[in-house]
């Protein structure tokens, strides 16, 4: 059976698709540890009013950085990517999320 060229193009683009698709990165126990470990001490340290901090498991973006989801005060979601190294390479905010201490507006407080 001899493929048409748009049939065989678009069966390639297909299967590199499809092949991404649900491959996400499986961390060890210790790196999950740690990347929660990180994100929490990052939360707690720079934000007032934490009374508590939900978060999920580590992922990969598809940029390929560490990414963690969570949640604080049980409303605020956040979503905060890490560096090789745990510390914050960059954080999302959902509205309602608690303010930055004063003394940590022009420097990330660790």
């Amino acid at each position: 059976m001899k493929l048409h060229k748009p049939t065989l193009i678009i069966t390639i683009i297909s299967i590199i698709l499809l092949g991404g698709c649900g491959v996400k990165e499986k961390y060890d126990d210790e790196t999950v540890v740690k990347a929660k470990e990180a994100t929490q001490s990052y939360i707690e340290n720079n934000f007032k009013d934490i009374e508590s901090i939900k978060l999920e498991e580590p992922y990969e973006s598809p940029m390929g950085s560490m990414k963690v989801d969570g949640t604080v005060n049980e409303d605020a979601e956040f979503s905060i990517s890490l560096n090789k190294d745990f510390t914050v390479g960059s954080l999302s905010l959902d509205e309602g999320f608690p303010e930055l201490k004063d003394e940590c507006i022009e420097k990330s407080c660790e």
